[in-house]
């Protein structure tokens, strides 16, 4: 048993597991090939569907059938990744040049997923069938095993058109990431061929053919000047906006109507832009919106937001640029796997990898091509010179015994046990040579090709195949004839397939959005004992503020204009503008904090909710769980800042009580163990948020601070403590760290 322990480091074998995962998912998975810009499931979809004869003029066959088929015999993995492939090669929000048909629901531009693959149906594309599958027959392409040797897969489409700049890819392996976008087919094809032209041309000089991406989306590229940059490292940002108009609407209103979207916005950040102009609305951030519709549809994006009459148009668009993703970042990586690594290219390079491709594509076929020629060349001069001694050979046909006996008379001139009909006929058999291919066409042909016609028929044929051989082998032997060959296909590419240009490539001014100053009005803060806050005027506050109060934890005044702060048992303090809470009715649930601060209800508590205005005005007193007191100034917490830390803890220490300090007399403290002690709040020390502050009480190692009361004066404050009313100005009066009086419940 001891012989068959591989004994090893554990973390040599890591090292090297993790390795082979992540090279497998770089290279078998995540990334594209820059040669057909296409990743192995895509690729393999594709084929399958070439296999099973889906072509573009045949009927459209259940998508289940061609993911399983797939799965079944090139890509080992869940139906699900292959499906989804599937669909987005046939959206056309998503690719520049769909590869696939699709009949049925398969998904739209805001979001909602395709239909199953048991309900859809799909086909190719003419341009995949012209473009990637035409010559798989012509041995242009390596094909290797499928992953249980029982099928042969290309490693790579002949692909005649750089893909990976036309559909762009995105995908996420181990460690890296690839984010290429969509390009016009039509100008990447005028730009290979001027590369094909000069080999030594500058991305500067291709980017006169090549402007910029184009996304399916349409939308205006806003920083031009910087895309040759990002062409020449392969990696950037491009800043995109989407097409917004101006229509007159009802009334005399104003209607902004946006038409394109940046491509980042597809799917729910459609919904999103709706709820964040919606939000724009209820947080007050502008009174200008009347409506929003989403009149969008198979014809087009079309998004209407209703003005007032009043409203500034151009300001509002500003603002949409400015507060929501109407205008939008896309992360430009052209990460691609080249010669078997993932390399980032530029736009040269990425040009230069499809045209080698194209070259080493083209010789693989024409030399295929010129073979076969070749082949039939040898047979037409053969049936040709057989025409000429047809007679002959017939005498050799009926005087054999055999096949053999025949065969061997017309290669080799062997006339022994043939029976002619003169000595001249067995003489001329003697000289016969014609080859073993040559013999057995003559030995197949039949009888109805010694007619006039069909001889002349053959000596047409044979001229032709002699043009051919010759063209082909003036491609194979001369550069400049094949690159004629790779141009022609591309400018019938690009007459059949390309589309206009639908994303304009500009330099655009930063917007410019002046915020209109909201009128500064006094409100009420409401903040519930769920940690849901809201604002109400002070009239609607006034009408429920026996409500208000009952069923609200905090309850203060503030201006719409400024911030509350959120103080925590952490020690933290949280700012929150008033105006990011939602104001209007008195029975409005409101917003949980957590949603517009750093606040987590789940990890801490909430001790005091106030207003930062209120704060500068007033003095705050913290009490922690350990008894160390303190006085800070409030206006040590005018900050900007979303999060700070209000005071100093000692380990495993948290704070037990934050009080604004006003009119408070006495503090009493109460431990864990029953000890109560009272003393007057004059004795705790003013100090620094950044302080500990002073022992207000002492404890036993095992004892805590519990709960903090305050009394103002000679008032008859009292307290329930284990079923016994507890009236707090009849404890005994100590001094500031002292243990305090015992109370027995």
């Amino acid at each position: 048993m001891d012989d068959r322990i591989i004994k090893t480091e554990y973390s040599e074998v890591m090292q090297k597991s993790y390795i082979d995962y992540a090279m497998s998912v770089i290279i078998a998975r995540a990334l594209p090939d820059v040669r057909d810009g296409l990743k192995p499931v895509q690729r393999r979809v594709l084929y399958d569907m070439h296999e099973l004869g889906i072509r573009h003029d045949k009927p459209y066959r259940k998508s289940a059938r061609i993911v399983g088929d797939t799965m079944g015999k090139y890509h080992p993995h869940g139906d699900s990744s292959i499906y989804e492939a599937l669909v987005v090669m046939a959206q056309d929000f998503k690719k520049g040049q769909p590869l696939i048909d699709g009949h049925g629901n398969f998904g739209n531009i805001e979001g909602d997923g395709a239909a199953a693959m048991r309900y859809t149906e799909a086909r190719l594309e003419k341009i995949t069938q012209d473009a990637f599958l035409a010559d798989l027959d012509k041995n242009v392409v390596d094909f290797v095993p499928n992953f249980d040797e029982t099928e042969k897969e290309p490693s790579v489409l002949p692909c005649k058109i750089p893909n990976l700049l036309v559909n762009g890819s995105e995908g996420i392996a181990v460690g890296m990431a690839t984010s290429i976008p969509p390009h016009n087919l039509g100008e990447v094809i005028d730009a290979v061929k001027a590369y094909m032209l000069d080999e030594n041309i500058s991305t500067r000089e291709l980017m006169r053919y090549v402007q910029g991406p184009d996304f399916p989306t349409g939308g205006i590229v806003t920083n031009k000047d910087e895309l040759l940059q990002i062409y020449e490292t392969g990696a950037g940002k491009i800043k995109i906006r989407g097409k917004v108009e101006k229509e007159k609407g009802k009334n005399g209103k104003t209607n902004v109507v946006i038409t394109e979207i940046p491509y980042p916005m597809i799917g729910a950040n459609i919904g999103k832009f709706l709820s964040d102009v919606a939000a724009l609305a209820e947080t007050k951030k502008t009174n200008d919106i009347v409506d929003i519709s989403n009149q969008s549809s198979k014809e087009g994006i079309r998004i209407v937001i209703e003005l007032k009459r009043d409203a500034d148009a151009d300001n509002f668009i500003n603002m949409l640029y400015k507060k929501t993703r109407l205008e939008d970042t896309f992360g430009v990586n052209m990460l691609a796997i080249s010669d078997g690594r993932p390399e980032t290219m530029g736009l040269k390079q990425i040009i230069k990898a499809n045209v080698d491709f194209q070259f080493e594509v083209n010789r693989r076929k024409y030399e295929t091509l010129l073979a076969k020629e070749q082949a039939k060349r040898e047979i037409q001069e053969g049936l040709i010179k057989a025409c000429n001694v047809i007679d002959l050979i017939i005498e050799i046909l009926r005087g054999s015994r055999d096949r053999a006996m025949a065969k061997a008379c017309l290669v080799e001139g062997a006339t022994d046990g043939i029976k002619f009909k003169s000595k001249e006929s067995a003489v001329m058999a003697g000289y016969l040579r014609f080859t073993e291919k040559q013999a057995d066409a003559i030995l197949d042909m039949r009888l109805y090709k010694l007619i006039g016609l069909e001889i002349e028929a053959l000596i047409n044929e044979h001229e032709e195949t002699l043009a051919n051989i010759y063209r082909y082998e003036d491609i194979l032997e001369r550069r400049a004839s094949m690159a004629q060959v790779i141009m022609n296909d591309l400018d019938a590419m690009k007459k059949e397939f390309s589309v206009k240009r639908r994303t304009v490539i500009d330099n655009c001014e930063e917007v410019v959005f002046e915020e209109k100053k909201a009128e500064e009005m006094e409100l009420y803060c409401l903040i519930d004992r769920f940690g849901y806050s809201k604002t109400v005027d002070i009239p609607t506050f006034e009408r429920n503020q026996e409500a208000a109060v009952s069923e609200n934890r905090f309850v203060f005044r503030c201006k719409n204009t400024g911030r509350i702060c959120l103080f925590t048992n952490t020690g933290q303090l949280y700012t929150v503008k008033v105006s990011d809470l939602p104001f209007g009715k008195f029975r409005d649930k409101g917003i949980p904090l957590d949603n517009v601060s750093n606040f987590d209800s789940t990890k801490e508590r909430l001790l005091l909710a106030a207003s930062q205005g209120d704060l500068n005005l007033y003095r705050l007193l913290f009490v922690t769980k350990q008894a160390m007191a303190k006085i800070v100034d409030g206006g040590e917490f005018d900050v900007m800042k979303r999060t700070v830390a209000a005071t100093k803890l000692q380990d495993g220490d948290e704070v037990v009580d934050v009080s604004i300090y006003k009119e408070q007399k006495n503090i009493i403290l109460q431990s864990k163990e029953g000890y109560f002690l009272r003393f007057a709040v004059e004795e705790i020390p003013e100090k620094k948020k950044a302080a500990i502050g002073v022992r207000a009480m002492k404890l036993s190692d095992t004892d805590e601070i519990e709960a903090v009361y305050y009394t103002r004066g000679t008032d008859d404050a009292s307290i329930v403590y284990k079923s016994r009313t507890l009236a707090l100005n009849q404890l005994k009066a100590a001094k500031r760290d002292t243990k305090g009086t015992k109370v027995r419940g």
